[in-house]
């Protein structure tokens, strides 16, 4: 396994992060592809075991139960003070008032709910999963400031929004003095690169970690594009995300997969890999090989050739993920 720096700040992080939405109990939530939690630890013991060292799940993940498999799993195969443990807040958790959302009121309560259930006194990066209309963002920075002033969290991060509210976050931050976003976690891969225009640009300037979610697409740039899964028949929110003009990338890949003896999966992920401002992909895994190959193509070098020939078919998309 290969290691960076978490954007401009000195923690250390594998190229690969595990991502744990499919990890959790069943009829929690909304996922029907959840993996419980005996088929969930053997991936996580895995992934330490590969050296992995960066993981990241959310308080809404199959409610909250991913948090507590995650918790267990990791105070059971890991060392602590190695592991990058990362999650988020801002989903329903509860009916009624109060019950999501960025308020200061929803941090406080939801920081202490998370490390309750993931068994730590910290993690190492909580990140807001979605930006909050209803709120003040200055309300939102100042909770997470406080966050981590108490020692509940080491680093704070974000997720999908559009690039001036992120810029106006970060600005914020600096003005009054509170903790600033070190991580951007958005969608970004081989089928969706609008955030090439804008996003990635201001990170890399503001020297922001980029953590990108579904980075093969919801599966799409591992298989033949008609070929479906269990997950792609049951994921409204992914058929929202990608177009039939996506097909000739999927082609591409599988043609680059071809020729380098290697599997669509390690292509798609050492594409991503090649760009400098991204420093971890989220990869999930509910199959071995979804691991292995993840593991992989961290040592699959893509020449200039292969990557122009896998960008080229690349047409706009209307922004998705977060608007």
């Amino acid at each position: 396994m290969q290691y960076t720096k978490l954007g401009s700040t000195g923690l250390d992080v594998s190229r690969i992060c595990l991502g744990c939405m499919s990890y959790g109990v069943a009829g929690r939530g909304n996922h029907e592809w959840t993996l419980d939690e005996e088929a969930s630890r053997p991936f996580i013991q895995r992934a330490v075991e590969s050296g992995i060292n960066f993981f990241d799940t959310a308080n809404v993940y199959s409610d909250g139960t991913s948090e507590e498999i995650v918790g267990r799993a990791l105070a059971d195969f890991a060392n602590r003070d190695e592991i990058v443990l990362a999650t988020k807040v801002n989903g329903r958790m509860h009916a009624g008032p109060n019950g999501q959302g960025l308020s200061r009121k929803a941090i406080m309560a939801e920081i202490d709910n998370s490390l309750r259930r993931l068994g730590t006194d910290y993690v190492d990066l909580y990140q807001i999963h979605r930006w909050d209309r209803t709120v003040p963002i200055e309300e939102t920075l100042e909770a997470l400031n406080d966050v981590v002033r108490a020692g509940k969290a080491r680093y704070i991060g974000a997720s999908s929004m559009w690039a001036w509210q992120f810029s106006k976050a970060l600005y914020l931050a600096d003005q009054h003095g509170w903790t600033r976003f070190v991580t951007m976690q958005n969608h970004y891969n081989l089928l969706y690169r609008e955030e090439e225009r804008e996003m990635m640009p201001l990170c890399r300037d503001q020297g922001i970690g980029v953590i990108p979610w579904s980075p093969l697409a919801r599966g799409r740039l591992t298989r033949e594009w008609d070929a479906s899964t269990a997950r792609s028949e049951t994921d409204a929110f992914g058929r929202m995300l990608y177009k039939d003009e996506d097909k000739a990338i999927v082609e591409r890949v599988g043609e680059v997969a071809q020729a380098r003896g290697v599997s669509r999966a390690q292509v798609a992920l050492a594409w991503m890999l090649s760009k400098r401002y991204v420093s971890a992909p989220i990869v999930g895994a509910t199959k071995t090989a979804h691991l292995e190959d993840a593991i992989a193509a961290v040592d699959l070098r893509l020449d200039e050739e292969e990557i122009k020939r896998l960008e080229e078919p690349y047409t706009p998309h209307a922004v998705a993920g977060f608007a």
